[in-house]
């Protein structure tokens, strides 16, 4: 992969050729000394001041390995902010990492296009027994064939204790130590990469996780800001020059040194930043400007405004490639699963306005949200339908309910597979969730690995903020929800790939596969600008969805998301063949993909009347129009 040796990380610990390089911004400290810590003895060394609150000077004969804290003041001691590694936990002593050691096998690579992405997420922890990016590489190959074309792993920032979510982490810069640390993450890029998977990364920039945090510590509070404040507490004050760089570079060092393909920033809404450039913008051209113009690397955000700025160039926006629209699952689950409280009450769930997301790509463009008690979202015309990225399950709206329930819990296998069809042939970028292509039985549940006094209040926090449902309204209720703290909520939450070799799994799998193989090779899908598609309501619970190809070519998507279906296609222009015959495809519902066994549950008359007798979907296919 070229390029990615041109750029060099301007602080940390960076080993050079007389022996390691430290750089710290310390700005409340009159001295700084790097603390080398050996086998039998500490050796300290002081950092000169360079001005402006930076501190920094070269060690002779300090080599990878070497074991390291930043002491203030002639005072306390502690990790860098910016390690590399944490090999003995977050409170421990910072790494010493040379990234040239790895031997890199990726140099055709260039990335998968933003308009070719079928995202997989995974949590590294739990998406196999040994939780480790080792034990992940013997997955990727499921992954490729199923036809994603990037893995997406939660946060593998590290974090306190031996389990997380990922959004607690606190070293930036250090690939979690239990999934096996920068040699453990470098492999598995190089592995996806080698079997054209590309890996994009959820980072978190907008907070940090409140356990081994030392950035305020050393920075004397002034990573941080009371202008601003974010559900975590004060914001990150990136109207400071140093505090901007920290996380911009932190971009550039997962691009460089790890090669990865691209970033899922969470909730860039709490990104609260009043400089003239939004950090988001700069953060976005400068990673750019600092690739090979060839190279695909992609910014994804989790944005809950349906802000059109995120997506629009510099100057006029950010300059991001896609954010998470969940306007779409939010409508679906409605309409499937009934839910109706919190963020759910702003949705009616009607094919009505499930059709109106699906034409627009999210719901909001500025109507008034109950929920927020204020107007929400920007028009999305002229927004490239590969820029919001879908869902029907992900790790909030799996993880986030109370008992780390699927949605296949709540509806029956036809239903979703409907959905499964619904998202996969949309133009818009699908996102799935580890282990939702075999319908997965497994929960992902909220789990933390807390010293027990924070611990105790991250359990009594979650039991309490779920007693605005009126499900848990009753406190004895509350207490049956997962301990977040408890080994066997983490173990509970781990998958388990045999299931996807037995019937109905195996089946849902089949179709996951049929289906994106669709999406990779027809001509209608591979088509995915603005006027590619068109979609329709069908009664109250039914949906067609056209895809049409550059050659005429047409895919027609007719979804029932409960009962039986009867469709005139020619009655209407969005159902209608374009040259007066639908062939029939494939059916979600026939005993390949774990359908009924028995009986012709899908009929297509040679006028073009179609009938379903039941919930599921049927993908019907259309030759070109004839020219003359």
């Amino acid at each position: 992969m070229s390029g990615a040796g041109e750029w060099r990380l301007p602080f940390g610990a960076s080993v050079v050729q007389e022996g390691t390089a430290f750089r710290v911004w310390a700005p409340a400290s009159r001295s700084v000394d790097v603390v080398v810590y050996g086998p039998d003895a500490e050796r300290v060394h002081p950092l000169a001041a360079e001005g402006h609150g930076w501190f920094a000077a070269t060690v002779p004969g300090v080599r990878a390995g070497a074991r390291y804290k930043y002491r203030l003041d002639e005072k306390d001691a502690f990790p860098d902010p910016a390690s590399r590694a944490q090999p003995d936990g977050v409170h421990e002593p910072s790494a010493v990492v040379d990234p040239s050691g790895f031997r890199w096998t990726d140099d055709g690579w260039r990335g998968v296009p933003a308009d070719d992405l079928v995202l997989y997420e995974v949590h590294v922890g739990t998406a196999t027994e040994a939780g480790t990016f080792d034990a992940l590489v013997e997955r990727l190959d499921e992954i490729a064939a199923l036809g994603a074309t990037a893995v997406q792993p939660m946060p593998v920032a590290e974090f306190p204790g031996a389990h997380n979510w990922g959004y607690d982490g606190t070293f930036l810069y250090a690939p979690e130590s239990s999934y096996g640390g920068p040699e453990g993450f470098r492999r598995f890029v190089d592995a996806a990469h080698a079997r054209g998977l590309a890996v994009i990364l959820d980072v978190v920039y907008n907070h940090l996780g409140p356990e081994g945090n030392y950035l305020p510590a050393v920075t004397g509070g002034q990573y941080f800001t009371d202008r601003h404040h974010t559900p975590w507490g004060a914001a990150v004050d990136y109207a400071r020059r140093p505090v901007r760089e920290f996380a911009i570079q932190n971009a550039l060092h997962w691009a460089h040194e790890y090669h990865v393909d691209g970033l899922r920033m969470d909730a860039t809404h709490a990104i609260l930043d009043d400089s003239e450039t939004h950090l988001l913008q700069e953060l976005s051209t400068r990673i750019r400007e600092s690739l090979p113009p060839d190279r695909h690397f992609v910014l994804i955000a989790e944005d809950e405004r349906n802000e059109r700025r995120v997506l629009l160039p510099p100057p006029d926006g950010c300059g991001l490639d896609g954010v998470w629209a969940d306007d779409f699952h939010h409508q679906l689950r409605r309409h499937v699963a009934g839910d109706h409280e919190a963020y759910f009450s702003d949705y009616t769930g009607s094919v009505q306005d499930i059709v109106r997301t699906l034409r627009r790509g999210w719901y909001y463009e500025g109507q008034v949200s109950a929920n927020h008690g204020a107007p929400r979202g920007t028009p999305a015309d002229g927004l490239p339908p590969h820029g919001f990225v879908h869902c029907i399950q992900n790790h909030d709206q799996v993880g986030n309910r109370a008992f780390g329930d699927r949605i296949t819990e709540s509806v029956s296998l036809p239903v979703y597979r409907a959905a499964s069809a619904l998202l996969l042939l949309s133009p818009y970028t699908p996102l799935l969730w580890m282990g939702q292509e075999w319908a997965a039985t497994t929960r992902f549940q909220y789990f933390t690995d807390h010293p027990q006094e924070l611990g105790k209040l991250v359990t009594e926090g979650r039991r309490k903020e779920f007693g605005k449902f009126s499900a848990f309204a009753d406190p004895a209720v509350r207490e049956r929800i997962p301990d977040p703290q408890a080994v066997s909520t983490f173990q509970n939450s781990r998958l388990r790939w045999d299931e996807a070799e037995r019937m109905p799994h195996a089946g849902v799998l089949a179709l996951y596969r049929e289906l994106l193989r669709l999406r990779r090779t027809h001509a209608a899908p591979r088509r995915r600008d603005r006027d590619s598609f068109a979609v329709a309501a069908l009664g109250e619970h039914g949906i067609a969805l056209r895809r049409t190809g550059k050659d005429g070519r047409a895919l027609l998507l007719v979804v029932s998301l409960q009962g039986a279906l009867s469709v005139d296609t020619a009655s209407m222009e969005e159902t209608r063949a374009p040259a007066d015959r639908w062939d029939l495809l494939l059916s979600t519902e026939e005993a390949r993909f774990g359908g009924e066994a028995e009986g012709e549950l899908v009929r297509l008359s040679p006028d073009g009347r179609l009938e379903m007798d039941g919930a599921g979907a049927v993908v019907l296919e259309g030759a070109a129009t004839v020219r003359a």
